[in-house]
């Protein structure tokens, strides 16, 4: 919350002033006892709504400058005073029984009303407050994150966690959300984060960035009217006269500019999620399609829509194997290997069959994909077409897939066949090419 916290307590302070019965003073730091009972009171003021509108939405600034004063010890006791609310069992069971005996619609309409309005949970209650402040959404989404670190541990921390992942699923339906396309000319701030937010290819330099968003290139974020400076994911596209077989070309800057519409395929080469607060929230799916229908139309040249994709659980899982692929993982495990080229000829075969094995024959549970990249972009829809040997020589590749990428190709006309068969029967639509490396 680094910088929400720098902003929101000079925001929020004069809004908290708005009324004049708030908690204002701020708590100590760690949330001694003394302070406890001061705060559970007003936490309880803002679920109930005391005073009306204008109180409500004071006592959620104050709670929140409160809450941004807080070290970590005081923040977790802080949400533990926030779980402690909890719906009333009493009151549920009445509105069941009166539901339960209505004896015309209106009654029963009226007593289903109430019953929904005692289901709702009072923490859902409490963050509804904070929709109408500057930055409130973005000061929640950072606030889940924070409860993500927490809920394993915590089964009260785990049901507000699970009560603001219902509200912010809410609030940021796809039909909210506002795709974007980022270019070189967007203001330094957003450039900055995208560099910071890329989660697989790291943004090495200015230079890095620039190339990236070139002529021959595109990148496409998703906002949303609540947080427009916040990028919730991004994709990063290149455009290509064909498939790509490794991520250095694309990335390099002093490659030549290609005229773009002249391309016949857009690469997908990175997609990157912003907000660990909104995890577990689908956006990525949306904006691919979204992506490339855009690509399509505005590039009649287009033929192809593909991915080059990492392979991040591959080496992990070989070496829980053991047994026969201990000498290759003596291999893999001497320095530099990828630069023999009598190791790397001699490890090339094998590994290819083994990653295709894996992608294709290893399941978890439900019948999924056990790689996650491969999972989410079968579940979209899209064709395993090619895996490419020592694509991606980056430490971080070797170390998790031996350097290989994979090619997932997107057919719009195929898009629904592919994810029901996937999703419905478990069926994995590959190309010849992978099914000869499973053979």
């Amino acid at each position: 919350m680094g910088k929400t916290v720098e902003t929101l307590r000079y925001r929020w302070r004069d809004i908290a002033k708005s009324a004049h019965d708030v908690f204002i003073r701020t708590p100590e730091p760690d949330l001694p006892k003394r302070d406890v009972a001061r705060m559970r009171a007003e936490i309880a003021a803002c679920i109930e709504g005391r005073g009306g509108d204008v109180s409500s939405r004071a006592r959620a600034a104050a709670l929140g400058r409160a809450y941004l004063s807080l070290n970590p010890k005081g923040r977790r006791q802080f949400l533990e005073l926030v779980a402690e609310f909890v719906p009333n069992r009493e009151a549920i069971a009445s509105c069941n029984h009166k539901l339960a005996a209505a004896e015309n619609e209106a009654e029963y309409q009226e007593a289903a009303r109430a019953l929904r309005d005692a289901l709702e949970s009072p923490p859902e209650r409490l963050f509804r407050q904070f929709n109408s402040l500057p930055e409130g959404v973005k000061f929640l989404v950072d606030l889940r994150a924070e409860l993500l670190t927490y809920r394993h541990a915590d089964p009260a921390l785990a049901r507000i966690e699970t009560d603001l992942r219902y509200l912010l699923t809410s609030w940021f339906d796809i039909g909210f959300l506002e795709l974007q396309r980022i270019t070189w000319n967007a203001p330094a701030a957003l450039l900055e984060k995208l560099a910071n937010y890329e989660a697989v290819h790291e943004v090495r330099n200015w230079l890095d960035l620039k190339n990236r968003l070139d002529a021959d290139r595109r990148c496409y974020a998703f906002f949303h009217p609540l947080m427009p400076t916040e990028p919730l994911i991004f994709i990063e596209v290149a455009l290509t006269g064909g498939l790509s077989s490794a991520i250095e070309p694309l990335l390099d800057p002093k490659a030549p500019v290609e005229d773009p519409h002249e391309a016949q395929t857009a690469v997908f080469y990175s997609i990157s999620a912003c907000q660990e607060g909104l995890s577990g929230i689908s956006f990525g799916n949306a904006l691919i399609k979204r992506v490339a229908n855009d690509l399509l139309q505005e590039f009649r040249s287009l033929r192809t829509v593909a991915t080059l994709s990492p392979i991040p659980g591959f080496v992990a899982w070989l070496e829980r194997r053991g047994g026969d692929e201990e000498p290759l993982m003596s291999m893999l495990s001497r320095r530099s290997w990828h630069r023999d080229p009598e190791v790397a000829l001699a490890l090339k075969e094998p590994l290819l069959r083994l990653c295709a094995h894996y992608l294709c024959e290893e399941k978890r549970d439900g019948g999924i994909a056990r790689d996650p990249v491969a999972h989410f972009h079968l579940s979209n829809g899209a064709r395993m077409e090619r895996i490419n040997w020592l694509a991606d020589r980056s430490a971080r590749a070797l170390r998790e897939s031996a350097g290989m990428m994979v090619n997932y190709v997107y057919r719009i006309d195929q898009i629904d066949e592919n994810h029901e068969a996937y999703c419905g029967q478990g069926e994995i639509a590959v190309s010849a090419p992978i099914k000869s490396l499973l053979h």
